[in-house]
């Protein structure tokens, strides 16, 4: 029988009802105690690493799972997380820079409703998560609501439903019905997973209204090691209000500039429209094609981890890991 690792978190999964709304307090032990058909599926331990409202999930945090997972690797089979739904994946894109190419499942999931309500999903997605880290589905994903999703595929897309996240531009990689595992795509993996230990939390993330200067781009740079831009559409910067200048100026700085788009699906393409077209091409600010906002942010916190040579930044960025990103220009 498989061994699998439960990593607690905090999350709406763990939240108990109190006097300012709910609030995570249980440990992984208890949200086990209901679960007992679990024991069926594999032996499971148990380990409560922190007990956070996911809102207050940092890269320092991410660190410490990947560190979790990094210490405990030769003695399970499998890993399941329990996180809060809010920032699960930007947790599952982040983790899955800092553990590469694990043969191994890291599987996160949560709820929308805790687990001891009489409504809750909690049972069912904690329960399809241990049968997804007891069966070969290597790397890091998230399991939630009968879905497999790649862990740089993520995002969430309803704040209160059941059907929480949806897998962008990248097809689920199993479904899971009444607890048969149904899979589709299998991520690719090494031998051994690789690790990492260092992230550059100074990424900033801006998002384009209608009508926006540089002043909020100027602020940002000035503070942080990268800027990425949610731009309109296919991508680009408003003429107006001084962005192309503010971009040359802080580039020539050694800051990192990154264009995508606020439309979730189809990705981006800078070449469409004059708007973008000289971003890239007089400038060199780069293009997150089909990435996820998500994916972006953690795989510049890793890659500026590494390394500020603005050669190898850019390879880093453009070279795929866990199919962060695919399109590259088409």
């Amino acid at each position: 029988m498989k061994k699998i690792l439960l990593i607690g978190t905090g999350g709406t999964i763990a939240s108990e009802v109190t006097d300012s709304g709910l609030a995570p307090e249980l440990t992984t032990e208890q949200l086990l105690s209901h679960l007992p058909a679990v024991s069926d599926i594999c032996h499971a331990d148990c380990v409560q690493l922190l007990n956070l409202d996911s809102t207050n999930m940092t890269p320092a945090h991410w660190l410490e799972i990947a560190s979790c997972i990094r210490k405990n690797y030769s003695r399970y089979d499998g890993f399941v997380i329990t996180h809060g739904t809010d920032t699960m994946a930007y947790t599952a894109a982040a983790l899955s820079y800092l553990v590469q190419g694990s043969p191994k499942p890291i599987v996160l999931t949560g709820a929308q409703k805790p687990i001891g309500f009489d409504s809750t999903d909690s049972k069912v997605n904690l329960t399809d998560a241990f049968r997804c880290a007891a069966a070969d589905l290597p790397g890091v994903s998230i399991v939630f609501n009968g879905r497999v999703i790649l862990g740089t595929r993520a995002r969430k897309t309803r704040s209160k439903s059941f059907q929480a996240f949806s897998s962008i531009n990248h097809p689920e990689l199993a479904v899971l019905r009444d607890g048969v595992l149904l899979r589709y795509i299998r991520q690719d993996c090494g031998q051994a997973p690789v690790f990492y230990d260092r992230l550059d939390p100074k990424v900033a993330l801006l998002k384009l209204v209608p009508g926006a200067g540089r002043e909020a781009a100027d602020f940002l740079l000035e503070r942080n090691d990268a800027l990425i831009i949610e731009s309109f559409g296919v991508g680009g910067l408003p003429e107006a209000g001084g962005f192309y200048d503010c971009v040359r100026h802080w580039m020539e700085a050694g800051k990192i500039v990154v264009l995508t788009t606020q439309v979730a699906s189809e990705g981006s393409d800078l070449g469409v429209y004059h708007v973008g077209y000289r971003l890239k091409s007089d400038l060199g600010v780069l293009e997150a094609y089909d990435m996820t906002t998500e994916a972006v942010v953690a795989k510049l916190m890793w890659i500026l981890g590494r390394t500020r040579d603005r050669a190898e930044v850019e390879r880093l960025f453009y070279t795929p890991v866990a199919r962060d990103i695919l399109w590259l220009g088409m």
